[in-house]
């Protein structure tokens, strides 16, 4: 079983930036393919990133491209978010999850999930 915890989130002001971890344990994260997904208040959760076991990135969010970077070190067995010029309507709790088999798939189809780490973007 694989377990994923979120971190980095906090308060950061228009225009500022922040880094998301994932830390992943239980189990290696090298052959998963790693999701970013968000949620604001109410609203539906959205996929923001994919990174595959390879390297190959998709944007699920037309909203944040050129703005986030999801990265992956598996030798720490995390994988990141990276948020610039961040804007207040980016405010959302913000999830990683993982897929057994390694490649970007739907928004639907992953298997574990971390708990979410909340990301306030305001003056």
């Amino acid at each position: 079983q694989l377990q994923l915890v979120e971190s980095g989130g906090g308060l950061v002001q228009p225009g500022g930036s922040l880094r998301l971890s994932c830390a992943a344990s239980g189990s290696t994260l090298r052959y998963h393919a790693i999701g970013w997904f968000r949620q604001a208040p109410g609203k539906e959760r959205e996929g923001v990133l994919c990174i595959s076991s390879s390297g190959g990135t998709t944007n699920y969010a037309s909203s944040v491209k050129g703005r986030f970077t999801i990265s992956r070190d598996n030798a720490k067995n995390t994988a990141y978010l990276q948020m610039n010029s961040l804007k207040p309507e980016d405010t959302a709790v913000y999830y990683c999850a993982a897929r057994r088999f390694g490649v970007c798939v739907s928004t639907r189809q992953y298997d574990y999930w971390g708990q979410g780490t909340q990301v306030t973007v305001s003056s």
